[in-house]
């Protein structure tokens, strides 16, 4: 998720006031300091001059008050957005603030969900003035994530990214189990004008269906045994940002119509609750299901797959891009040998040569799975075929098999060597258990 980690003073004479917004905002992952008075303010902002984005000040303060202190803080840094802090008594003094160059103002006794939008809002601001100087460098928290491909496939889909990113059309990503979909969703978002708020990934063939209607739209408390705070769902959690709902086909009917009127309204109440709420995501989905078939039996909802179905973006299998495999390999084998601290420089040939002709029914995540375990049991400074627990021509799968007698003899080789562990065959596999449980069922496996 792109997050925004601001520097925020606060400066109220109140002692309740400073520790409470101070324990808010740290629990939002900024950095917070206070202020008792202006004086102190003014000093912390002089010690570190430039680097705080927002400040929260109490307009009626002993001494210098906050229309003053404003004003000092604007000839220090006119940078700093300045947040008034007030009492509904004294509103027309805080809109006098705003007509005075405040970014805006808070009434007591504050909301803190209301509260945490508006410094979001305010780190945006501060965010595109920084962009706007040339000052922004790339960080681990700007940059869209990597995504390993020099293949005609693979350009393919960077153009396709980088066509849809800047508009806010609902996206559908396809493509087998393990060919990278949320890491093309997180690339639309990295690009997007909405990359300054979160992308909030919901994963819908995980999950029970009242489980995902919890996890979607939140519920009050009392809403269900076990509901004993209100709690907020992903749908307003994206506001702002990004919805990735993985595996839209395996969503029950019900709870498909619920999705389509919130997104044709963008409103819809919490759980057990009648207060609307409002919100403004993009959405971007992932499915392997073929929705089109689904559609045809009755399990797709009509008016949702035309509400969602706006842009399409298909990922290759990784069998369909063999010359991407070594620039992969590379890639996993320096990020495990940096997490290992371990000093492995590649594979060896003969590897390499294994690798390039397994059919990977897992695609990129059963790859990068293989390299790990190899990076576990192999030794530097290369990895040798014995490394990697891969069965090919003269083993179980054999070129020529269908794709399914492929997955079919996987899925059954990885349960057998994790006896039946149902958690760690799907980790390996690089799939959820339920989509674990519908494939053993589908091929009939039984455990010996």
């Amino acid at each position: 998720m792109v997050e925004l980690h601001g520097r925020i003073l606060v400066v109220d004479d109140e002692q309740s006031v400073r520790e409470s917004l101070r324990e808010w905002f740290t629990k939002d992952d900024h950095e917070v300091e206070t202020a008792a008075d202006a004086q102190e303010a003014l000093a912390k902002l002089q010690n570190r001059p430039g680097e705080w984005d927002v400040a929260l000040v109490d307009i009626k303060m002993p001494g210098m008050d906050g229309m003053e202190l404003q004003r000092h803080i604007r000839a220090q840094d006119p940078n700093v957005l300045v947040i008034m802090i007030t009492a509904y008594a004294a509103v027309d003094t805080a809109v006098s603030a705003l007509k005075a160059g405040a970014y805006d103002y808070v009434t007591k006794p504050f909301d803190p969900d209301l509260l945490s939008q508006l410094i979001r809002a305010a780190l945006v601001e501060r965010r595109a003035q920084r962009e706007a100087r040339g000052v922004v460098k790339r960080s681990h928290e700007d940059p869209g994530p990597e995504i390993i491909g020099r293949s005609h496939a693979m350009q393919e889909v960077y153009e396709l990214i980088q066509t849809v990113a800047p508009t806010d059309s609902t996206v559908v990503i396809r493509g087998e189990s393990g060919t990278g979909k949320e890491l093309v969703a997180r690339a639309i978002h990295a690009r997007s004008k909405r990359r300054y708020f979160p992308l909030i990934p919901v994963n819908c063939g995980a999950l029970a269906e009242s489980i995902l209607e919890s996890e979607l739209f939140g519920h009050e408390r009392g809403a269900f045994t076990g509901a004993h705070y209100r709690r907020k769902g992903k749908l307003e959690m994206a506001h702002g940002g990004t919805l990735f709902l993985d595996e839209i086909g395996n969503i029950a009917r019900k709870t498909q119509m619920d999705l389509l009127r919130v997104l044709e309204t963008k409103q819809f109440t919490r759980l057990g609750g009648s207060e609307v709420v409002t919100v403004d995501f993009r959405v971007v989905c992932a499915t392997n299901r073929n929705l089109e078939r689904a559609l045809q039996e009755g399990d797709f909802l009509e008016e949702l797959y035309y509400r969602i179905n706006v842009f399409t973006i298909t990922l290759p299998a990784l069998r369909e891009r063999r010359g991407d495999i070594p620039l992969l390999v590379d890639h996993f084998v320096g990020k495990y040998a940096a997490v290992m601290s371990k000093p492995v420089e590649g594979v060896t040939p003969e590897a390499l040569d294994r690798l390039m002709r397994h059919p990977w029914p897992g695609n990129v995540r059963e790859l990068e799975n293989a390299v790990e375990r190899a990076m576990v049991v192999g030794e530097p400074p290369l990895l040798r075929v014995r490394d990697f627990s891969l069965r090919l021509n003269g083993g179980a799968a054999h070129v020529g098999d269908s794709l399914e007698d492929v997955e079919l003899e996987h899925i059954r080789r990885v349960l057998h060597e994790q006896d039946w562990d149902i958690t760690r065959s799907a980790q390996l596999l690089g799939i959820n258990r339920v989509t674990l449980y519908n494939k053993i069922k589908k091929y009939g496996l039984r455990r010996a």
